[in-house]
């Protein structure tokens, strides 16, 4: 057999399988017209609420009315807790530009000496002190 023949008998074989699997019932949607869904029970009826509850929900507050208090203080910790970090993120990076800021210059200054030592060893000819002393 060729692969087409292989890939068209596998195929043939899963769709059979489908159409006549019992779970292929239970989980296909209900147009209504078949009767009603049963009803929840368990966690399920705690979990999910009916239509009409869940139409409502959005409802419950209008844009115009105002938050409850304890809302309010939840959202003022959230944003006090974020600037919190937000600061602390911003001086360490702050600090750890001024440390690399300052071994930056250190090095400079370190490079600079030993030149001027360099060119002063350099020009040097012996018959002057390195620093003119006061007469």
């Amino acid at each position: 057999m060729s692969w087409t023949h292989l890939v068209f008998l596998s195929l043939l074989a899963t769709l059979l399988i489908l159409t006549l699997s019992p779970g292929v019932w239970s989980a296909s949607v209900t147009d209504g017209r078949e009767g009603k869904a049963a009803e929840p029970k368990g966690s399920a009826r705690r979990v999910f609420m009916p239509e009409a509850a869940a139409a409502n929900f959005f409802k419950k507050r209008s844009r115009r009315s105002g938050k409850h208090e304890a809302e309010v203080l939840a959202e003022q910790r959230v944003r006090l807790s974020a600037d919190e970090r937000r600061r602390e993120y911003y001086d360490e990076q702050r600090d750890e530009f001024e440390n690399y800021v300052e071994e930056e210059r250190d090095e400079q200054d370190e490079r600079t000496r030993e030149k001027t030592e360099q060119w002063r060893e350099f020009h040097y000819d012996g018959l002057y002190p390195h620093y003119p002393r006061g007469w």
